[in-house]
């Protein structure tokens, strides 16, 4: 009989909930050939496809969705036996920020993780834009944050992260002039960054919508009223990423940090930023 390896099972775990196998690798940090060929050795073993593979979607199979559910409680077991011995009275609370449009791929697996390892501590979330978290951690709201860096925003390099447009392959509204654009509210990293590349490209546009929500933004992409600009760890699969043969202007990249208060200098604190700096860099 053969065994499941944790590695294998953690890259699994990871592609299922990043839904790419680039991304994926980028969590276990992992070249993405070096991942692929592992799961379908794997795949080789059970005599059974974990996941569909096409150029634009990645579905996962029945058997791996069984899979994902074992391998999810079997990692989350190995953390707790692991900190149950290392680190077993780990109290306290843990507030960290997080615009919308990292939380929903960046934050879920290491806290989960963290909660496993540590269930004594309380985490508290706080999803705003990364103009909105500054202050909070100024005054000391916050513990923890990861956000864009900007002017006047320090903190410990995470990762870049590429920007794109976004559109939905329903309605080519990126064909329009004025290109009707979705966009953040006013003190966006990513609004100023379009903004700037739709003006040095002589672009003329529309606002369409603006809202601090990215699930607004993805509202009026599908709805195809217009084309947002997002970081790329947040595009949903069934979403078009357009480039310059779109006729659409590069985008710069965004360089995620993590910055923290003056008051979060105490073990919950330092643990999780720790697992964040190690499960996130790339």
């Amino acid at each position: 009989m053969k065994r499941l390896d944790f590695d294998v099972l953690e890259m699994v775990v990871a592609v299922a909930e990043t839904g790419s196998f680039a991304r994926g690798a980028e969590v276990v940090h992992r070249s993405p050939s070096a991942l692929s060929m592992q799961i379908k050795a794997l795949e080789d073993d059970l005599g059974k496809p974990l996941f569909v593979r096409s150029t634009r979607h990645l579905v996962i199979t029945p058997e791996g969705q069984t899979l994902l559910d074992y391998g999810r409680r079997m990692l989350e077991m190995r953390a707790e036996a692991w900190a149950s011995i290392v680190r077993p009275e780990m109290t306290g609370r843990v507030t960290i920020g997080i615009p919308d449009d990292y939380a929903s791929t960046l934050l879920p697996q290491v806290l989960r993780k963290f909660a496993v390892a540590h269930p004594r501590v309380e985490i508290r979330v706080l999803g705003l834009p990364s103009s909105a978290l500054a202050p909070l951690l100024k005054d000391n709201t916050l513990d923890l944050a990861c956000l864009t860096k900007s002017k006047g925003v320090t903190g410990t390099f995470i990762r870049v992260e590429p920007m794109v447009w976004v559109g939905t392959s329903t309605r080519p509204v990126w064909k329009e002039r004025p290109l009707p654009v979705a966009l953040f509210a006013p003190g966006s990293n990513a609004r100023a960054r379009a903004i700037s590349a739709l003006q040095r490209e002589n672009i003329p546009y529309r606002m369409s919508y603006e809202s601090p929500s990215l699930l607004g933004l993805i509202s009026m992409v599908e709805a195809g009223l217009a084309v947002a600009p997002l970081a790329r760890c947040s595009v949903p699969s069934h979403l078009l990423q357009l480039s310059q043969s779109d006729g659409l202007p590069p985008l710069d990249d965004l360089e995620v940090v993590l910055a923290r208060s003056a008051t979060s200098n105490r073990p919950p604190c330092d643990f999780l930023a720790e697992q964040i700096l190690s499960e996130l860099r790339a």
